[in-house]
């Protein structure tokens, strides 16, 4: 495995990679590192799938609001780097701040109407930092397929956007959310949680699960699902609720609010965000009509 700090070392290993063999196919598996096995089922799936798989971590500030975790965010490089290693990286691309912004940008990667709900409202100009480092990565290492996990389930549906629109030759892989034995889902941001709020924070996907129940409910209707996954989720006493909404997916558009949901053909999302006290977690399942989720 080599560990490229710079772009210029990172160009070089790829040129060598591709130059080695022409039909080399590499695999891109973006993080902002301190690593868990959801992100080594990325890697894993891109090392089964490609000649060279490539691991960028990098705590993106663009990413960040003011008031945000961008100082605090965890990290381990030492950790990240075993782990990338067990789990067959070739190349693990670990910039500093100034090596991908020299200067402060003047460019931004807007993808609208998908960035306007959920989290993009939760976070304004989040996913327009998220659509700059994508974009710099996929030009930077020319990646066959890009792994993101199903958790951050709006961010893969604007990447998704992103590279359709602007025609980047890049296949987008969506993974399937990892998660611990309770059901939480797996995040770096899990760390912050004490004792007491990670007892808690199972609610995210015990209400998940009570939705399942209730979409195979004759004429129950978005407006009746999410009354009832609040209601769940308030159950848990330090539980402060961001959003909990009922989408079409991935175009993320508002359904027929008062219509029951078998009604309807359409792929659904029911994604959540609730906050354990400084800590803001995210989780969601994807629905069919007449099935019980994905």
């Amino acid at each position: 495995m080599i560990l490229c700090r710079t772009i210029a070392e990172l160009k070089n290993e790829l040129y060598s990679i591709k130059h080695s063999n022409d039909q080399a196919t590499i695999g891109l598996v973006p993080t902002m590192g301190f690593l868990h096995e959801g992100h080594a089922s990325l890697m894993r799936q891109s090392v089964a799938e490609n000649i060279a798989s490539v691991l960028s971590i990098f705590v993106n500030p663009m990413q960040f609001g003011p008031n945000e975790d961008f100082e605090r965010y965890p990290r381990d490089e030492a950790r990240d780097l075993a782990i990338a290693k067990e789990n067959g990286i070739d190349i693990v691309f670990m910039p500093e701040v100034k090596e991908m912004y020299p200067s402060k940008p003047r460019t931004s990667v807007m993808i609208s109407q998908l960035t306007e709900r959920l989290c993009g409202a939760s976070r304004p100009g989040h996913f327009d930092g998220v659509g700059l480092v994508v974009s710099k990565l996929f030009h930077l290492v020319q990646p066959d397929r890009a792994y993101f996990g199903m958790k951050d389930a709006q961010q893969l549906a604007v990447i998704q956007q992103m590279t359709d629109d602007l025609n980047i030759p890049v296949e987008i892989v969506p993974c399937p959310i990892v998660r611990e034995p309770d059901g939480l889902a797996l995040s770096s941001r899990n760390v912050y949680l004490s004792a007491e709020q990670r007892q808690q924070a199972v609610v995210l996907s015990q209400s998940l699960a009570l939705a399942k129940q209730m979409v195979e409910e004759k004429g129950i209707t978005p407006e009746e699902l999410i009354a009832r996954v609040k209601a769940k989720i308030s159950e848990a006493g330090q539980a402060e609720i961001d959003y909990v909404e009922w989408l079409t997916y991935p175009s993320l558009e508002l359904p027929a609010w008062n219509e029951p949901i078998a009604d309807h053909s359409e792929k659904y999302i029911l994604a959540l965000a609730v906050k354990f006290g400084s800590t803001r977690l995210i989780d969601n399942a994807l629905f069919v009509p007449n099935t019980r989720g994905e």
